[in-house]
């Protein structure tokens, strides 16, 4: 299917809908992937076509909003101004670490359903995580000096406040084209970072956190499975310590009440409806939905990400899918059958980055889908996030002068 031929219908479709959502994710999408996220830039023409679109736009990321780390930090250098996105409520709208730490867009932050012993324990993890990761690197390149592993540290330990992780690109780099390598640094450190859940259950923390894994190849016994290196796809770069409940899926599920309180002033789950209040399946989301919200009230929701994966089983011939944007994509998709409405699922092609994944223009979907996926896209941009930032900004000023009609 050629999907850009059918981008003017869905663009007018989008343009004079009474009632629309964007939910977004960031990286990959808005932003170029990079190896080092502490490089990332955003354009200043996209921040501002988000502010167009106002009530009807939320960022879904597992990346964070606050800290030295965060989507905030990026905006001020974009604007060149620290007040500047606070005065003009420029920041991102949403949800970051997947799903804990919401944003309103004059950088107000709120996050409902976490413990001060789990924030307590999350600020101790790169501690944690520091000799382990010695170690292991030790092991793996033992050529190396602890100045060049100190280095080696400080781009791979992230200090994030909801979701440390520990991300794999600067020992990549290391391993250059040596896939077994590669396999080895992510196997080491899924075991790593399953000693740090030990350390928390011991501590009293037996059901709080879990293990994301991006991109991955979807949940075997409730645990996320690690896309292992291949010589032509680099696999999964990095694991995140997460609260329990903190996914994409239930993400959606709090901006939607979010969206629909704004509009009516009614919450149809609750005003303290959050993460921890969510359904687990899909299907039990879909049905919450159905039970408490009006079909005149649910908006046509356009769902966007780039974390989506599709690996043939060939031991048992199934396919493994997975990626951290999969869940909230479904559930978009899904909810748009149920309620009759046409939402629109978006693809957008990151392999353009500094980090090796399939690529749309050289292998079309394989690797992101396959012909028995449920998950269907609408859009696919195939130029990354510079052709849809370019798309996104013409759609916010159209959308903007057909509101103001």
């Amino acid at each position: 299917m050629e999907y850009m031929t059918s981008n003017l219908k869905i663009q007018k479709q989008l343009i004079s809908s009474k009632n629309i959502l964007f939910i977004q994710d960031i990286d990959g999408v808005c932003i170029p992937l990079v190896k080092d996220p502490m490089t990332r830039e955003l354009e200043s023409r996209y921040i501002y076509a988000v502010k167009e679109f106002a009530e009807e736009f939320f960022v879904l990321t597992c990346g964070e909003h606050e800290g030295p780390r965060g989507v905030n930090r990026i905006i001020e250098r974009s604007l060149r101004s620290t007040t500047e996105p606070k005065n003009k409520g420029l920041y991102l709208r949403g949800l970051a670490a997947c799903g804990v730490e919401y944003q309103e867009n004059n950088g107000k932050i709120s996050f409902e359903g976490v413990s001060e012993k789990e924030l307590n324990f999350l600020s101790k993890v790169p501690i944690l995580i520091r000799p382990k990761f010695n170690f292991i690197v030790k092991n793996i390149f033992p050529e190396l000096s602890q100045e060049d592993i100190n280095f080696h540290a400080v781009k791979s330990i992230c200090e994030t406040r909801f979701s440390p992780t520990i991300n794999f690109n600067s020992l990549f780099d290391l391993a250059y084209k040596d896939f077994e390598k590669r396999k080895l640094i992510q196997i080491s450190f899924e075991k790593m970072m399953n000693e740090i859940i030990l350390e928390a259950e011991s501590q009293g923390l037996e059901n709080s956190f879990f293990l994301h894994i991006s991109p991955n190849l979807g949940n075997k016994n409730g645990r996320e499975i690690v896309k292992l290196s291949t010589k032509n796809d680099i696999g999964s770069t990095d694991i995140q310590l997460l609260i329990k409940g903190a996914v994409k899926d239930s993400g959606a599920l709090f901006l939607l009440n979010k969206f629909i309180k704004d509009k009516t002033g009614k919450a149809p789950f609750g005003t303290n409806f959050n993460f921890r209040n969510s359904p687990n399946s899909i299907r039990e989301k879909v049905d919450l939905c159905k039970r408490t919200i009006h079909i005149d009230e649910m908006p046509l929701i356009i769902g966007v990400g780039d974390t989506v994966t599709s690996k043939k089983n060939h031991d048992d011939k199934i396919y493994l899918r997975g990626g951290s944007d999969r869940s909230f994509l479904e559930f978009i998709q899904s909810l748009g059958n149920e309620f009759g409405i046409n939402n629109k699922i978006i693809f957008v092609d990151s392999s353009s980055g500094e980090v090796e994944r399939p690529s749309t223009k050289e292998s079309g979907l394989r690797g992101i889908s396959d012909i028995d996926d449920n998950l269907k896209f609408d859009m696919v941009f195939k130029n990354g996030p510079e052709e849809y930032i370019n798309w996104f900004i013409e759609l916010a000023k159209k959308r903007s002068k057909f509101k103001k009609k």
